[in-house]
């Protein structure tokens, strides 16, 4: 990695990895993260799990795979402008999801809903669940042992409870400090991606009307431009235009701004990143603009009476697997059984020091139990969760 800023992550800055790995030969650091993220069973999972839509809505809707595809290439293009370190963006967006349960965040509500007595669920946490210990591929360690730089930039929040049990990765939460730049580029990339991409989505299934939606400035002002320039143009590709341009619009407000930050800063190490306020951000009028859109989505389309029903039916199906799994363990998978039965001590490592309440929750194995539930269960797809319910509880199918 060469040309990087003075205060971009680089292998020489580091706070290396949990477990210490010889350093690979012809990839950086950042290039192995990314590389271990891609090649991993919770990424592929991703195809599978939706954003708003229930998996088979249809096929054009998007999914937490092509979000995180979408969210990286947005990443990358603002590091690699502000002289960032891009593969560790990279890195970073592409995991950024990995913990998502089944049905986007209905599922996520259901599933914590079900662990209110053991802690909770929280999809940021779960992601880091997943690098840190639940993926098992490798002979020398669980999970995929990310550098100490991805995984800060997965863990985007956190209560200050739980940050005083992870260790340095939540000194952050404690100190008031920042992550480093790369962690706060992929964070609002996501931002951008998800306002963008929602929108998009939800015109296509019908779920936004033309008419108010040309009211929010930030869509407003590009699809004049467009409509003026292209007027006999099909209104499905006046609307492509127009997010693309909406997109283009973000990214370049949020380079001249975080720029401009920085510049003011002048900072020379990334310590004094970590040490300072945010710097990469919209501009005031951008910001306003974004969280306007924000809310138009809100009310819109995640309230929409279509996504509501869906979302009851996402929620009935996380809770009956979850009840019927605490009530009989008989009914999972194998290896599932096993992790259950083997006892907390490899179980307990992360689970419980990342979740609220410790002291407040049951008996331990009652928590390891609901715990290796909640990993069984956020690890499904939309169309294995929905297969699930059915094998247990429609009489009529036998397997």
């Amino acid at each position: 990695m060469t040309n990087l800023a003075k205060y971009a992550v680089t292998e020489h800055n580091s706070k290396g990895r949990l477990v210490f790995e010889s350093a690979p030969r012809y990839r950086s650091q950042t290039q192995r993260d990314r590389d271990r993220v891609i090649h991993s069973g919770a990424f592929r999972r991703l195809e599978y799990k939706t954003q708003v839509f229930v998996n088979h809505e249809g096929d054009m809707f998007r999914t937490r795979l092509t979000h995180s595809i979408e969210v990286a290439q947005i990443g990358r293009s603002i590091a690699r402008v502000m002289k960032l370190n891009e593969d560790l963006v990279e890195a970073i967006c592409l995991a950024h999801d990995l913990g998502h349960t089944p049905f986007g965040h209905a599922g996520q509500d259901a599933l914590n809903s079900c662990m209110k007595n053991y802690g909770g669920f929280e999809h940021n946490l779960q992601s880091l669940r997943v690098v840190d210990q639940l993926e098992e591929r490798y002979a020398e360690f669980s999970g995929l042992n990310l550098t100490f730089e991805a995984r800060e930039g997965i863990l985007k929040h956190c209560s200050k409870s739980v940050a005083e049990k992870l260790g340095e990765l939540g000194q952050r939460f404690l100190q008031n400090s920042q992550p480093s730049l790369e962690a706060q580029v992929a964070n609002l990339a996501d931002a951008i991606a998800y306002n963008n991409h929602d929108l998009d989505d939800g015109l296509r299934a019908g779920l936004i009307e033309m008419d108010p939606l040309r009211e929010e400035p930030l869509f407003a002002i590009h699809f004049d431009e467009v409509s003026k320039k292209w007027p006999s143009l099909p209104l499905r590709r006046m609307i492509y235009e127009t997010i693309r341009r909406m997109i283009n619009y973000q990214v370049v407000d949020l380079v001249e701004t975080s720029e401009e930050n920085i510049k003011k800063l002048q900072p020379q190490s990334i310590d004094d990143i970590r040490q300072a306020a945010p710097l990469v951000k919209l501009s005031s009028t951008g910001f306003s603009r974004h969280k306007a859109l924000k809310k138009f989505l809100k009310d819109s389309m995640y309230r929409h009476y279509r996504v509501h029903r869906m979302s009851l039916k996402a929620s009935k199906i996380i809770h009956s697997l979850f009840e019927v799994f605490m009530n009989d363990t008989r009914v999972l998978p194998k290896d599932v059984q096993y992790r259950i039965t083997t006892g907390a001590s490899q179980s307990l490592l992360l689970a419980e020091r990342l979740y609220d309440r410790a002291q407040e929750l049951p008996q331990e194995k009652e928590i390891h139990q609901a715990r290796m539930i909640a990993d069984y269960i956020a690890g499904m797809t939309d169309r294995f969760a929905i297969s699930e319910y059915e094998k247990l509880f429609n009489p009529l199918t036998l397997t």
